[in-house]
């Protein structure tokens, strides 16, 4: 793994720890107005991951853990990233790039690790700071 991936790595963790704190806040808010499980557990948990993930990069093409690794998203050609670009990089790598590492995990990390799959389909780079 090159190290640009496990910055990339470590800095997903740390937005997932940040986005499970913020998911179990709402969710005891709306435990009393929603009664269903699955939302509890599929719905409000990638809906607060997305959202946060989403207002971050567009606000300043960080997350809190790309910041903590020093690290940022842009377009390849050092412009900051569209709203498009944004939600099809994240719609992308929740869903596809699974089966893009399963078929063929060696290619998997493109250019020293800066680029993955849900990175290519969105024409977006991760580079150091």
């Amino acid at each position: 793994m090159k190290s640009i991936t496990k910055k990339r790595v470590a800095a997903i963790m740390i937005d997932m720890a940040v986005s499970t704190t913020v998911s179990l806040g709402v969710e005891y808010l709306l435990r009393k107005k929603v009664k269903s499980e699955a939302v509890h557990n599929l719905v409000t948990p990638t809906l607060v991951m997305w959202g946060l993930e989403y207002v971050q990069l567009r606000k300043n093409g960080q997350t809190i853990g790309y910041k903590a690794m020093k690290l940022a998203l842009e377009n390849e050609d050092g412009t900051k990233p569209t709203d498009t670009q944004i939600a099809k990089r994240m719609l992308y790598r929740d869903t596809i790039s699974t089966f893009d590492y399963l078929k063929d995990r060696h290619a998997f990390e493109g250019k020293d690790g800066s680029e993955l799959p849900h990175d290519r389909f969105a024409e977006t780079v991760v580079k150091e700071l």
